[in-house]
């Protein structure tokens, strides 16, 4: 499947978004926070990017060193996005969880590795999962 714009929401709807990408690739973390969220990520371009509910339906959250901002819904409290500065990631990002894509599956999409955990970046991605342990 090539870009194409793609809708998705959390749990209950009250945050719905928009975005441009390939959902046969996508991307997983091993960071404390993707780890504990469970999150399948694809990074686009803010451009590629809307957010189709007002900012009121949000809650954010974000840890030290400051990377990104998420986002969650505020009712349900699933987390839906992040947006970044990274510059091993090209500057401004926005980090969308696949899961809240509409008729997303995990098992049609080709999976690559992040080593969040040990701020690694630069290592980029890699196509098995990086331990957790150091």
């Amino acid at each position: 499947m090539s870009d194409t714009r793609h809708h998705g929401s959390c749990l209950c709807g009250d945050v719905e978004l928009e975005v441009e990408l390939d959902l046969t690739k996508g991307s997983r973390c091993n960071c404390t926070v993707c780890t504990k969220l469970g999150v399948t990520g694809s990074i686009v371009k803010p451009a590629a990017f809307t957010l189709l509910s007002p900012e009121s339906t949000l809650s954010s959250h974000t840890r030290t060193p400051e990377i990104g901002h998420r986002y969650f819904c505020a009712r349900c409290h699933v987390f839906c996005f992040s947006k970044g500065r990274l510059a091993e990631l090209g500057g401004d990002f926005v980090s969308v969880n696949l899961n809240c894509i509409d008729g997303f599956d995990v098992t049609r999409t080709e999976l690559s590795f992040w080593d969040g955990r040990h701020d690694n970046w630069n290592a980029g991605p890699r196509p098995t999962p990086w331990p957790i342990a150091s």
